[in-house]
């Protein structure tokens, strides 16, 4: 027999744009680990070009944008998150365990009335 689980999305919009959500957080993870947009995006099973519109849609939606791109040389290009970056980052995976604990009571008494515990 399977068990319940909870899982919330929490998502922060700007106007009818979705600023920020558990997609872009792990993007932004991933550009921090990879330093690179394409890489990123292919750690994700993404395409490049939908993880460039998250990443303009986040630096549209910010007063200053959260991922600052270098353009290629000899090095080639990359990717860094700014300090703004990892503070939204931040404050949003806190927000998500905030919101878990918020309901993690209720969600365990409506489990008891299902058929998987």
């Amino acid at each position: 027999m399977t068990k319940a689980r909870l899982k919330l999305h929490v998502r922060i919009l700007s106007e009818n744009e979705i600023a920020f959500g558990p997609g872009k957080a792990e993007l932004l993870e991933a550009i921090q680990r990879t330093g690179s947009i394409s890489q990123a995006a292919k750690c994700m099973n993404m395409s490049y070009r939908r993880a460039w519109q998250l990443v303009e849609t986040m630096n549209q939606c910010f007063r200053s944008n959260l991922v600052e791109t270098q353009t290629g040389g000899t090095h080639g290009g990359g990717a860094v998150v700014t300090e703004l970056g990892q503070l939204v980052l931040n404050k949003f995976r806190i927000m998500e365990q905030q919101a878990i604990q918020a309901v993690e009571s209720e969600f365990e008494e409506l489990s008891n009335y299902m058929k998987v515990k």
